[in-house]
Parts: C-alpha cells; sequence; structure tokens
C-alpha cells in the first residue's frame, strides 16, 4: 500500500464579481498547462438552484508521476455560493458575469511507492524505510517544495484572476416584461 502524505492545504475566497464559466476554465487549463499533471478528473460537480440564484460544488483530482517511486496527488474544490447573473460595464460595453461567494480549496500530496514495490514482505518495507530515510531524503524535500510551489501558485493565479474579473462596475439585470 502506497504512502499519501499531504504536504499543502490552503484555500481563497472571492465575494463579488467575477465569471464562473471563465474561472472554471482557466483554473483547468492553468493546472493542465502549468503543472503537468497526468490527467484530471471531475468527481463531482452539483447545482443546487434556490429561485434566481444557485449553489456550485465542484472536486478535481489528478495525478502527476514524478518517478517510478514518487506521484504527485492534486485536489481542488470549488464552492459557489449564491450564484447570480449581473451585468457588468466592461471596457465600456455591458457584458454578462456573475455575483457570488466563491472558495477555492486545494491541498498537494506526495505519495510514495504507488505501484506497491515495496509492499511484499517485511524486509522490502524495511528496504523502503532505509531507503526513504538513509538515501532520499533530500530528493523528499524537493518533490514536497514543488508541490507547495505549484499548489501556492495555482491559489494565487485563481485568485488574481477573480481579482481582474471583479474589477469592473455591475448593475443588476434588469427584469424586461
Amino acid at each position: 500500500m502506497s504512502e499519501k502524505d499531504k504536504i499543502f492545504g490552503s484555500k481563497v475566497k472571492w465575494v463579488g464579481v467575477s465569471n464562473w464559466r471563465a474561472l472554471y476554465k482557466f483554473c483547468y487549463d492553468w493546472l493542465m498547462d502549468e503543472t503537468g499533471l497526468n490527467w484530471l478528473q471531475e468527481e463531482k460537480y452539483e447545482e443546487t438552484l434556490k429561485g434566481n440564484q444557485k449553489d456550485i460544488d465542484v472536486k478535481w483530482v489528478g495525478p502527476k508521476k514524478l518517478t517510478d517511486y514518487f506521484r504527485i496527488w492534486i485536489e481542488v474544490k470549488f464552492e459557489v455560493r449564491n450564484l447570480e447573473e449581473v451585468e457588468i460595464n466592461k471596457d465600456g460595453k455591458k457584458t454578462k458575469a456573475n455575483n457570488g461567494r466563491f472558495k477555492i480549496t486545494v491541498d498537494g500530496y506526495l505519495e510514495r511507492d504507488y505501484q506497491g514495490k515495496f509492499e511484499r514482505s517485511a524486509f522490502e518495507k524495511f528496504l523502503r524505510s532505509v531507503y526513504e530515510r538513509w538515501v532520499i531524503p533530500s530528493r523528499i524535500d524537493q518533490f514536497e517544495e514543488k508541490i507547495f510551489k505549484e499548489c501556492d501558485e495555482f491559489l494565487n493565479q485563481a485568485k488574481a484572476f477573480m481579482t481582474i474579473e471583479g474589477q469592473h462596475e455591475f448593475r443588476e439585470p434588469t427584469v424586461k416584461e
């Protein structure tokens, strides 16, 4: 059985105007392009309607093979509350966006011996502990730092995206009767 250690855990919150679809696409593209994940699976996508607002919960999970022994796992959760469509004034033009409360949570894990090569006997488990403690501790530190930097940079990029998207005047949508 492989060992998975949580290396990073943090979140960013945003209340205000942003564009949910653009944020979703930006985050997905950034994770795939910048971190080099092997794949990114959407384990959960739930929308709950509440009048003209909706709540959205999304969970993504994706691995990245580092070596035959180490693998990174990144888990991203989106919690969007009271999401509603609004009109914003972007570069002098009216366009549609979203107003609501956004929370993005990111957890980064380092998985060791993910193929289970050192799990067949007690002696192999002993060899694994010697290998990790005496042979490759600096390599483990490097991978942990890599996970921390990638997850932290992802949150910074998502926060910057929401900040840029939120820098517009917004108006309540007019009701056409």
